[in-house]
C-alpha cells in the first residue's frame, strides 16, 4: 500500500527520484502512465496486470471503453529505477502533466501519483477538497 506526500525536482535530463518507501513497492521496474486528473500513474508490475486483466473484461464495443483503454495505454511506458533511485519520464508524460522542474509525488493505495506542484497544490485546495464534501459523496457510496 502507498501513502504520503513528497516533493521532489525532475532535473533537466526529465529525471526524477522516486521516494525509497515507494521503490519498495513500485520494485525496480514499474509502469508509469498518463493519469486522471492531469497527473502520471505509477503501478508496480503485478498491480498493472491486475488492472489489465481487469480492462480486458469491458466490452471493446462500448465507445467510452476504447477511448480510455487507448488513453490509459498509449501513455504506458516501463521504468527502470537507476542506481541514484531516479526514473526517467518520457517527454510525452511530462507533458501531460506539465512536470517542469518541482513535482509532488503521493501515493494513493495501490498506486503512486505524479504531479506538477503547483497542480497539486491547487487540487487538494480547501476550494477543491472539502473534506464535508467528500464525506457525504462517501456515505452515498457506503463508506
Amino acid at each position: 500500500m502507498f501513502y504520503g506526500e513528497y516533493q521532489h525536482t525532475v532535473d533537466p535530463k526529465g529525471r526524477v527520484i522516486v521516494p525509497s518507501k515507494f521503490r519498495e513497492g513500485l520494485g525496480e521496474k514499474f509502469i508509469l502512465t498518463k493519469g486522471l486528473d492531469s497527473c502520471l500513474f505509477a503501478y508496480s508490475s503485478e498491480e498493472w496486470t491486475s488492472l489489465e486483466n481487469k480492462l480486458k473484461t469491458l466490452p471493446f464495443t462500448d465507445k467510452d471503453v476504447r477511448a480510455f483503454i487507448r488513453f490509459f495505454f498509449s501513455g504506458a511506458t516501463e521504468c527502470e529505477v537507476d542506481k541514484q533511485g531516479r526514473i526517467l519520464i518520457p517527454q510525452n508524460l511530462r507533458e501531460y502533466a506539465v512536470l517542469e522542474k518541482d513535482i509532488a509525488i503521493i501515493g494513493v493505495s495501490s498506486r503512486v501519483e505524479i504531479w506538477n506542484k503547483t497542480t497539486w497544490k491547487n487540487y487538494n485546495s480547501d476550494d477543491n477538497m472539502s473534506a464535508d464534501k467528500i464525506a457525504e459523496k462517501m456515505s452515498l457510496l457506503g463508506i
